[in-house]
């Protein structure tokens, strides 16, 4: 019999979280569950299973987050993977989103992500081991109309994860950043996604279209979150994690039009992309 994985799973009370602790759970592994409140209920919707321990973290909080990760000490002892899940969506054009709205939306999906991180991070590093585990988004990996400020917080997790990665692997630690793209959960449900109350009429056509949009295709998006937990057990478990896991074949494909696209600036500007180096630099690369 295989020895227990202990996961650390915050934001679980809903979405990707609820979905991925019932597969945790179910896969015979043990979960540390957070939520902002109402742990009793979570845990009575699992029957009191004695493999789950529900803590209550606010994420913005970095008291908090040590308390949470110790009190997964007292009861199980480790933490083998780190699931930084929760966080929340912004829909505004860059320019409609308030000073503080952007402050929120960092304070959540990035300072909390780093909360966490930093609360778990020393327990894994005693042990030697661990798999530290980001949720990002198709959002992180190319720019979305209406998105670009949820965004942002995301490719700031996709940067934080490959640094990740690269200091902790002499540690026996991995990092892995993981993309969904549309998945049917409640993402897109006024509990899970804020709006700017500023609407600008210049970006009708751009970020009002994509208001309409993520109303007419939320619960219809394409991703299964069902099969987005099973590949995070898959995940958990490999021997060598990736350092980015892209899920969902709308990922795969944004990413590919992106980079594809990036090609071809780079081509298009290529003499000025390699014109910007010191003469002598420009020469010694020409003898060799």
């Amino acid at each position: 019999m295989k020895t227990p994985k202990t996961w650390f799973i915050t934001g679980a009370s809903r979405g990707f979280g609820l979905e991925i602790t019932k597969a945790v759970l179910a896969a015979g592994d043990q979960v540390v569950a957070t939520v902002r409140s109402k742990a009793s209920e979570l845990a009575a919707q699992f029957d009191n299973n004695p493999d789950l321990l529900v803590v209550t973290l606010d994420i913005t909080q970095e008291e908090q987050a040590k308390r949470a990760a110790l009190a997964a000490i007292e009861r199980f002892g480790k933490i083998d993977i780190l699931l930084n899940n929760a966080g929340y969506g912004l829909l505004s054009a860059v320019e409609e989103a308030t000073a503080q709205e952007v402050r929120n939306n960092y304070e959540a999906n990035v300072f909390g992500t780093l909360n966490v991180t930093r609360a778990v991070l020393p327990l894994m590093r005693k042990r030697r081991s661990g798999h530290v585990i980001n949720v990002s988004s198709v959002g992180g990996l190319s720019g979305y109309v209406g998105w670009g400020i949820y965004g942002s917080t995301k490719f700031a997790i996709e940067g934080i994860t490959e640094a990740l990665a690269l200091e902790l692997a002499p540690l026996g630690i991995h990092a892995t950043v993981v993309a969904p793209g549309f998945f049917r959960t409640d993402f897109l449900d006024y509990s899970s996604l804020t709006r700017t109350s500023n609407v600008i009429a210049d970006y009708d056509d751009t970020v009002g279209a994509m208001r309409t949009f993520a109303t007419e295709v939320n619960k219809k998006q394409p991703g299964d979150p069902k099969k987005l937990a099973q590949a995070l057990i898959r995940l958990g478990n490999a021997e060598n994690p990736p350092v980015h896991l892209p899920l969902g074949t709308d990922t795969l494909e944004r990413f590919r039009a992106k980079t594809a696209a990036f090609e071809k600036e780079i081509a298009a500007w290529h003499d000025v992309i390699t014109g910007t180096d010191h003469d002598d630099v420009a020469a010694q690369r020409e003898l060799v």
